[in-house]
């Protein structure tokens, strides 16, 4: 039983890769917004001056759908590359970005942190940063996938430091859903 795997052996492998963490990524993603109350229809978010670049409200889900199913893909090229060099770590920086990035939504439309959530955002984008360099170093499209993340990310923190900007009192706009008490 020392044979190589055929190449559709390989392609079988990834796919159950695939299966188990597009899944798990995007319900991950849509449970940290839904759980948030991120987006329009958020009462604090909608009473905020939006930045003149502001995307309509259905772009963001969109947006993210995508940015999950690439990551998630990019995430089982990787985990599906037994033995690369570097493996371990790549993993485990991309599950830490994950987990910041679930916490951001939570902090900016649960919280109000406008802030805290530009700090968070620059954080995750350092972090992703150094993932998709070790993803490349790994597999070259598990690097490229998460290329569109970092653009997003970029974009994201530019809107985040307007709102913050345009916005100075948006801690105290709405009571936070954290705080309210019946």
């Amino acid at each position: 039983m020392n044979e190589i795997a055929s190449p559709g052996q390989l392609r079988l492998a990834y796919l159950r890769w695939a299966l188990v963490t597009v899944p798990a990524i995007v319900f991950l993603g849509f449970l940290s917004g839904r759980l948030a109350n991120s987006g329009y229809g958020n009462r604090w978010f909608d009473a905020l001056e939006k930045p003149a670049l502001m995307p309509p409200g259905w772009a963001f889900g969109v947006a993210w759908t995508i940015l999950y199913v690439m990551m998630a893909l990019a995430f089982a090229i990787v985990l599906h590359a037994r033995g690369a060099t570097g493996r371990g770590a790549a993993i485990a920086l991309f599950l830490v970005q994950l987990l910041l990035n679930l916490c951001w939504s939570p902090l900016f439309f649960r919280a109000h942190q406008v802030g805290s959530a530009l700090a968070l955002i620059l954080i995750i984008f350092v972090t992703v940063a150094a993932t998709t360099a070790l993803f490349w170093r790994i597999r070259r499209l598990a690097g490229v996938l998460l290329l569109p993340y970092l653009a997003w990310l970029a974009f994201a923190a530019f809107l985040n430091y307007e709102i913050g900007r345009l916005n100075p009192d948006a801690a105290t706009l709405v009571a936070p859903a954290l705080r309210t008490q019946i």
